[in-house]
């Protein structure tokens, strides 16, 4: 296992004339959890998405689990999973199948489905087209396939959002169970205190730099 789960060095990443990053140098080990914060248009998703490896960098280095990320993304992406606002769901088919179908790509057996669909509260519902989900009730299947990857580093980008009181507590819960397995995650959010209280190391961005490391 790698020593540090990602290692960035001057890492930038340009959008036309527009510097969404600029100059990020900074490293995880391996089974720690950071707190990313900083306004909107700081930096936050586009710095997931770079670790993520759905951009690459304008330049600078990036390694995630130890694998250059430019020419390695499969095997990155093999082993990260990442929760952001777009849930990637097949709208048509219901949260059983969708999960059915991630666990036939991922070579995992069926059976703990109905156990998954239970921890995230959507036993009553599985039968259910995607569609008719409501905000919340997305979130929480997009929970349950992070959980079905058992990624070794999760991208975490607001999670607590469209979530109700017991949905943010669950996912507490989640990012707590996550770290005791010994998974890297980086957590994207406004709750800065919320944020603080569940992480080690904080990192916050303005306008595409980082001001601020502890």
């Amino acid at each position: 296992m790698a020593n540090f789960a990602l290692e960035l060095s001057n890492v930038s990443k340009r959008f036309g004339t527009h510097w969404a990053l600029a100059h990020i140098s900074y490293a995880l080990p391996t089974s720690r959890s950071l707190l990313l914060t900083g306004h909107n248009g700081s930096g936050k998703t586009t710095l997931l998405r770079l670790l993520a490896t759905a951009l690459q960098p304008t330049f600078g280095q990036l390694r995630v689990l130890g694998f250059e990320a430019q020419h390695n993304a499969r095997p990155i992406r093999q082993h990260t999973a990442l929760l952001s606002h777009a849930n990637y769901h097949y709208e048509e088919l219901s949260a059983e199948q969708n999960l059915k179908l991630l666990a036939h790509l991922l070579g995992k057996p069926a059976s703990s489905l109905p156990a998954l669909l239970e921890r995230v509260g959507l036993s009553s519902r599985k039968q259910n087209p995607v569609r008719q989900f409501s905000a919340g009730m997305r979130k929480r299947l997009a929970i349950a396939r992070l959980l079905l990857k058992a990624p070794k580093l999760a991208l975490l980008d607001e999670p607590f959002g469209e979530l109700d009181p017991s949905g943010i507590a669950d996912m507490e819960n989640l990012i707590r169970e996550l770290k005791t397995q010994g998974t890297s995650l980086v957590l994207a959010t406004h709750l800065v205190e919320q944020g603080l209280s569940l992480t080690e190391s904080h990192l916050h961005l303005c306008q595409g730099r980082i001001q601020e490391a502890s």
